[in-house]
């Protein structure tokens, strides 16, 4: 698995910081080598850059790699939606552009087995045969989907988006039941008490 450009991460590091080699990931790599090409720009030194994604998959892992987008600097931002769509997001030039799976891949195209073998795993019923195909079936559709170029897998649109604001430091108190500290954006009012998320629930 070799990197696609010089001026983007190679997989390599995606699979390092992952944890194992998947599809997943390769699908949020060509995702963010498709957008960086998009946006004329590399990985973010800082909040340069902002992601929007719609899905919490092993691609998001991938998409933090390549672009500098973190949780942490506020500039990944996740939308519960499931779907394999990610909006990237250059402020310092203010483009943007949305990048969406083509509905015409198909991962079992690659590899007909994996589908298979993956019900055995999933119903219990895998030798460890089953298992081992398995194996070089996800290694096989990973290795063939860092190959492809971005366009046979995404489509990228530009958009017009609201561009978010940088992170915020927020004060923080003391939640009235737990009296444990919560941050003042998600803190909830109960009649003269404030409670965190979890705690109103109750």
């Amino acid at each position: 698995m070799k990197e696609t450009s010089n001026d983007i991460k190679p997989f390599s590091d995606v699979i390092e910081f992952h944890g194992h080699v998947c599809p997943g990931s390769a699908l949020g790599y060509k995702a963010a080598e498709l957008a960086l090409k998009k946006l004329s720009t590399t990985k973010s030194p800082d909040e340069e850059l902002v992601a929007i994604v719609e899905n919490d998959t092993c691609a998001v892992d991938a998409i933090q790699v390549l672009t500098g987008c973190t949780f942490g600097k506020g500039n990944l931002i996740f939308n519960d939606y499931g779907k394999q769509v990610y909006t990237f997001i250059n402020r310092v030039t203010g483009k943007a552009v949305r990048v969406s799976i083509l509905e015409s891949f198909n991962m079992d195209e690659i590899e007909p087995s994996i589908s298979e073998i993956r019900q055995k795993v999933k119903s219990k019923t895998a030798s460890q045969e089953d298992l081992a195909k398995l194996k070089n079936a996800v290694l096989n559709v990973t290795n063939e989907i860092i190959k492809m170029p971005p366009e046979k897998i995404f489509k990228a649109e530009y958009v017009e988006v609201e561009i978010p604001d940088k992170a915020t430091i927020f004060e923080s108190i003391k939640c009235s039941k737990c009296e444990e500290m919560v941050s003042t954006h998600r803190i909830i009012k109960e009649d003269d008490d404030y409670v965190c998320i979890p705690c109103s629930k109750h």
